[in-house]
């Protein structure tokens, strides 16, 4: 039996095949195979289409729509198991993005979300009814690929009453070939660290880097954004091999996250650069995380009081 945490065996079958017959320049062309196909808005103002096996399932927005609703502070939410130790009600209504478990804050701690992340499509085959539960019509959806074919396969009428903003990997674009470094030097809105191993997007429309982590792909859409502050809860990291604040245990799904942690933190020290120079305040809310080695240590303004929240 697979675990649950897994795509389906078809899913991985397609998966290798993509990588024989396509070669490792194109075998993520398998993330929206078959059937999903995406028209990407790439200026302001413009709107794309999300259509699967022919029908037009939903519009596909710009990124300067989630800027349009964003206020001066943007709280991005994982699912740390340090988010039982915050009080995450405190903060401005409309201003977090919620990364994939954390929706299950919606409606509880957290009344309004700014937006939802979900990057990875082992997470919808897992928790959709943890989606269809919480995300509402309206909503403001960072979906990959991946995410939307998954979504589309299991309910292809689910996405259209959402707001959906595509969420693609600059190194590997949907409708393109694999991008190497000498090739992402040259994009204007691309930005890569010294040793080359982590990079940042200013125009998220275009691609955003991914970094073992949706985190990384929100934060560069919350610094597109241009808030004043960015909050970060629930990024730990280091103890992400543990129950997430939603799961119990015996029922947790695998993670990749602590064995890429100097991957996530290559990513974050990089954005955090770039705050600094775009005088937005980044801060780390977690109590218990691998931040505070990149020089981002622990803020306590939301912690919950003693006893639990």
């Amino acid at each position: 039996m697979r675990s649950r945490s897994e795509r389906p065996l078809r899913r991985s079958i397609i998966k290798i095949l993509a990588q024989v017959m396509l070669g490792k320049s194109r075998a993520h062309a398998q993330n929206a195979w078959p059937g999903l196909k995406l028209d990407i808005p790439l200026a302001e103002g413009a709107s794309g289409e999300v259509t699967y096996r022919g029908a037009r399932i939903a519009p596909l927005l710009h990124p300067a729509h989630l800027r349009a609703a964003a206020g001066s502070e943007i709280n991005i939410i994982g699912s740390g198991p340090s988010i039982r130790d915050n009080d995450v009600s405190g903060i401005a209504s409309g201003s977090a993005i919620l990364l994939n478990g954390a929706i299950s804050l919606l409606g509880g701690d957290v009344e309004k979300a700014l937006a939802v992340a979900i990057e990875d499509e082992r997470f919808v085959w897992r928790h959709f009814s943890l989606m269809r539960e919480k995300i509402r019509a309206g909503t403001i959806c960072l979906f990959s690929p991946s995410v939307m074919r998954a979504i589309c396969e299991l309910d292809s009428g689910w996405l259209s009453d959402k707001h959906i903003i595509l969420i693609d990997d600059i190194r590997k674009p949907y409708g393109g070939a694999r991008r190497h470094n000498p090739a992402l030097a040259e994009l204007p809105f691309a930005r890569l660290s010294d040793d080359g191993t982590s990079g940042f997007s200013d125009d998220p429309a275009r691609g955003v880097f991914q970094g073992g982590s949706v985190a990384i792909s929100a934060l560069q859409f919350a610094i597109f954004c241009r808030p004043q502050r960015i909050g970060l809860f629930g990024i730990d990291i280091s103890n992400a091999d543990t129950p997430r604040f939603y799961e119990t245990a015996g029922d947790t799904a695998r993670s990749g996250v602590a064995r890429a942690k100097e991957r996530i933190l290559g990513h974050v020290a990089l954005a955090k650069t770039v705050c600094a120079e775009r005088g937005i305040d980044l801060l780390n809310f977690s109590a218990v995380s691998a931040l505070g080695e990149i020089g981002l240590p622990y803020d306590g303004r939301f912690a919950a009081p003693k006893g639990g929240n």
